[in-house]
């Protein structure tokens, strides 16, 4: 009777699944036809065909009524002294919190070209993901384990992609270091093969303790074998990036490079000195995310970079009010962490970000119409590199016509290594921006005493930057 049952289920299933395959939806052949007269077969597009047959595209979209020498004066610039570079890493979230603090510290000592150890930040930052990922696991241990939660702290157990909020609770934890004292390595460097194999090693180390949660042991054993797990990857990240110095000498030099005194520090010492206290403490994060209602507040669960640091919360708000405090940092002389989606209309090799670099739309033949909301929506757009925000230029009215960044990816790329952008790229591909509390409005700082509403850490619009 059983055997009857199930075949007779098997067979339903089936019928369905064919159903599906070969019903109505599917393309026939009077469909066929219709569709393959959307291409006619003229000189003009068989011109086309040839051309993007054997050429790259983004060579044969450059609208070359854009290629006018490039606008590279501005009303309002933070300077600042040398362009770093984060190579084959996802780590500019990290180089651009730290570019903002230093610019701060330069100019507050006269000094030279001078740059914090992005490496010894980024050390602790992979040590403590991979806590934050051993924690969540133990936390979630009594989830069956295709639970939404669960799924994703497997998906994403280590990552070397953040946001600011990163950068201010791993330096008030851990401080900072200058460059030298703990200098890049080839694995910070190219951080894909250290990351997969802490990541494949995490995995096990997850389901061993979902397997002995099982079998009844308590959460502070299980804690006390995280311990012992965390040592493990300790080793191996010492053994790809270095040691973490515990104290250093720091010699300090003048804007012309000659030695005016040398001090012993901590990290916690050097930060105490050299770091922008008021910077990681006291700061509000903007968002322009058209897809959410604006004025309120929300909070991004589990998106932290330490188990016991703070979730990412912002405001959402229009982007004219986000420009205003923007203008008004930069008027102070003070620079901003500031992501975008970077890859949308970047003409590379003259560092333009423009909407109307490219002509797509010429070329194939149709048009592009999505908005700022429709692309976020479809997943067609969201912030996916983090930069220091630097200059603005604004006309006889007081309004921005183009804004400018100082890039992490070395001095060879861009414009000298930064990236200057339309005020209206700004509008449709800016998202996140973190200012100083100063530079807030009364309207914001009414709205950060709401209770945030907390979105869920897999929200795509939410992943890191990198």
């Amino acid at each position: 009777m059983k055997k009857i049952f199930l075949l007779t289920i098997t067979l339903v299933f089936t019928a369905i699944v064919v159903n599906a395959q070969t019903g109505k939806g599917g393309i026939d052949a009077g469909m066929l036809q219709q569709i393959e007269k959307g291409y006619e077969d003229t000189p003009a597009n068989r011109a086309i065909r040839n051309a993007i047959g054997s050429n790259d595209i983004s060579t044969l979209v450059i609208n070359q009524d854009n290629q006018k020498a490039m606008d590279t004066n501005f009303s309002i610039r933070v300077k600042s002294k040398g362009i770093t570079n984060q190579a084959s890493s996802g780590r500019c979230w990290l180089f651009t919190g730290l570019n903002v603090m230093r610019a701060k510290a330069i100019e507050q000592y006269s000094m030279p070209v001078f740059e914090y150890s992005q490496n010894y930040t980024f050390f602790y930052d992979q040590l403590e993901k991979a806590n934050l990922f051993l924690q969540g696991v133990i936390d979630t241990r009594q989830q069956p384990i295709d639970d939404k939660m669960v799924e994703w702290l497997f998906q994403h157990p280590l990552s070397d992609g953040g946001t600011f909020c990163g950068v201010s609770d791993l330096v008030k934890k851990y401080g900072l270091v200058p460059k030298d004292v703990m200098p890049e390595t080839y694995s910070s460097n190219h951080t894909s093969t250290m990351r997969s194999l802490i990541s494949q090693k995490l995995k096990e180390y997850g389901l061993k303790l979902r397997d002995d949660a099982s079998k009844g042991v308590k959460q502070a054993d299980l804690e006390a074998q995280k311990t012992d797990m965390l040592a493990t990857v300790y080793r191996m990240l010492v053994l790809n990036l270095g040691i973490p110095p515990k104290e250093f000498d720091f010699v300090r030099k003048d804007a012309d490079g000659k030695p005016v005194a040398t001090e012993h520090h901590t990290p916690m010492s050097f930060y105490e000195k050299y770091g922008d206290k008021g910077l990681l403490t006291d700061y509000v994060m903007l968002m322009n995310d058209p897809t959410r209602e604006y004025y309120k507040t929300y909070e991004i669960d589990f998106d932290r970079h330490t188990y016991d640091g703070q979730n990412w919360v912002y405001v959402n708000l229009p982007i004219d009010e986000i420009k205003e405090m923007a203008i008004a940092s930069l008027k102070d002389n003070t620079m901003m962490y500031f992501s975008c989606d970077v890859g949308k209309f970047q003409d590379s090799k003259r560092g333009l970000l423009d909407v109307n670099n490219f002509d797509y739309g010429s070329l194939m033949g149709t048009t592009f119409g999505m908005d700022k909301k429709q692309r976020i929506q479809t997943f067609a757009s969201g912030s996916t590199h983090a930069m220091t925000l630097t200059a603005v230029d604004l006309d006889k009215a007081g309004k921005p016509t183009k804004w400018m960044v100082e890039n992490s990816w070395g001095i060879d790329r861009g414009y000298q290594g930064f990236l200057i952008m339309t005020d209206e790229w700004f509008n449709e591909y800016m998202f996140r921006l973190v200012v100083e509390s100063r530079y807030v409005t009364a309207k914001v700082k009414e709205l950060l005493k709401q209770k945030p509403t907390k979105l869920p850490a897999w929200d795509p619009m939410f992943a890191e930057e990198e």
